[in-house]
């Protein structure tokens, strides 16, 4: 799962499935069944033994983490003397289209804002940084939908500066799936939350570093902690087309839907064009920008044939 160097030094520790569920404690299970329904992504199934075994061990490991930061914060004020509101907790998520990111961005936010002392918790997705549509076909970019260069990265570091300044009321745009472009005039709004969580495709990936030295940030400079979900290329394909399939029943027989065109295709149809499009973008995405930033994450979350996480790597301090 993680790189090794040939003496089997790794930065990150390991663990299975069972080993991660002991390190629960005891984390109470604040979610049913019905919240699990309404949280998860289609195509991409999660239980509460799912979240049990996995998420309240990383729930735990967060409050701690938080808790932490907050000290630190607090500590380095008082050295400044200074006087600065709170900050925003950043957790960033990242992998592959089909991976589940999704999912795993709701079902974190749905565990952090039920923690005993309640803090507010809110989560913004990077597609709403994409170009607009018009952007990319006058560019030539629709065919690389997803890549570093289909974004306004400079936007998306403005932002998360100015969530990282303590500012309030901070705008991000919308992004929708259903007519595939960014919604004009439509933002979501971002008000000092304790935790902000960061779920897009390429949110660990480092910018290229300039010859004169002069500073670069990168998107994950201002996370504090990031989460990278894994499984094996075949893996995902066969749930991107799974996903398309279901799509094809649903979503896109809605009028407006941008892939109106594949909702009366035949069944082998439909399955040959998910497959020419997943290798054709996704893969290719993958294999070049997003599994390449696998190492740079805090914990990597590891998925087996069935959706369920079955490795757990996090990152030694």
């Amino acid at each position: 799962m993680i790189d090794k160097t040939p003496d089997g030094l790794s930065p990150f520790r390991e663990f299975t499935r069972d080993e991660w569920a002991a390190l629960r404690a005891d984390t109470p299970l604040t979610l049913n069944a019905g919240d699990l329904q309404r949280i998860q992504s289609l195509n991409d199934p999660i239980s509460l033994e799912e979240v049990v075994a996995i998420y309240l061990p990383l729930s735990r490991l967060l409050s701690l983490y938080v808790a932490a930061t907050q000290g630190l914060f607090k500590a380095t004020q008082r050295f400044l003397m200074a006087e600065d509101g709170k900050v925003p907790y950043v957790i960033g998520i990242a992998g592959s289209v089909s991976a589940g990111k999704s999912t795993t961005a709701r079902v974190l936010t749905a565990l952090l804002s039920r923690w005993p002392n309640t803090p507010k918790v809110q989560l913004v997705t990077t597609d709403g940084f994409l170009h607009p549509n018009a952007v990319l076909q006058a560019e030539g970019l629709m065919e690389r939908k997803g890549f570093p260069e289909s974004y306004d990265g400079s936007a998306l570091i403005r932002f998360l500066s100015a969530i990282k300044a303590g500012e309030s009321r901070v705008a991000a745009p919308v992004y929708s799936h259903l007519v595939y472009d960014v919604v004009p005039g439509e933002t979501v709004v971002v008000d000092r939350p304790d935790i902000l969580i960061v779920e897009g495709l390429n949110v660990l990936l480092p910018s290229r570093q300039p010859r004169d030295g002069k500073a670069v940030p990168f998107v994950s400079d201002f996370f504090d902690f990031s989460v990278y979900l894994d499984a094996d290329e075949d893996q995902l394909e066969k749930w991107y087309v799974e996903r398309f399939m279901r799509l094809r029943e649903t979503a896109f027989r809605d009028p407006r839907s941008f892939f109106r065109k594949y909702a009366d295709l035949t069944d082998e149809e439909a399955k040959e064009t998910a497959r020419g499009i997943w290798r054709r973008i996704n893969l290719v995405n993958l294999r070049e920008n997003v599994l390449p930033t696998r190492p740079r994450a805090s914990l990597v979350l590891t998925k087996g044939a069935s959706h369920r996480i079955e490795k757990v790597a996090l990152r030694k301090l």
